[in-house]
């Protein structure tokens, strides 16, 4: 590796801040001098811790709805408070809240209409259906989720945007 790929590196540490401008002035002197270069500190690794709370907030945000089928009302009460606990800590979580939340809302409002509809025949479909929707699209948001994209859930009403 040439004197100025060296330097280069360097300044890269430096510019991620694993490097202070003292050790950058110091290991740069020293590669000039025609020393042997000190190792290099490590590298920060926060942005990995950071990123993989993130990955786990959200996918507890999504799968959180199952609370429900363990505790009555669970899951509606779980996946709000995660949103609304966490999302100024993590800005990424506010989108994904608020897909949750819609589908939270929305399901609500679809299984009051079906009550009405079981006395035709008609609301039994809709609950087997919402019952369906209601395992099938946590899964699917916290498989989006865990790719990094927001999934907004199919059927869900924006109330939230």
């Amino acid at each position: 590796m040439s004197l100025s790929d060296e330097i280069e590196r360097l300044a890269q540490l430096r510019a991620s801040g694993a490097m202070t401008e003292a050790e950058f002035a110091a290991a740069k002197q020293r590669l000039i001098n025609g020393e042997p270069p000190a190792p290099p500190p490590p590298m920060p690794n926060q942005t990995l811790r950071s990123l993989d709370t993130e990955k786990n907030w959200v996918l507890a945000l999504h799968l959180s709805q199952f609370a429900g089928y363990v505790v009555p009302f669970a899951g509606l009460v779980v996946p709000i408070l995660i949103w609304q606990l966490k999302k100024a800590d993590l800005p990424v979580l506010d989108p994904h809240g608020k897909v949750v939340a819609n589908w939270l809302i929305s399901a609500c409002i679809y299984g009051l209409c079906a009550i009405p509809l079981l006395f035709i025949g008609v609301g039994f479909l809709v609950l087997i259906t919402l019952g369906i929707l209601g395992v099938v699209f946590p899964i699917l948001g916290a498989i989006k989720a865990s790719e990094g994209t927001v999934w907004p859930y199919p059927l869900s009403i924006a109330f939230f945007k």
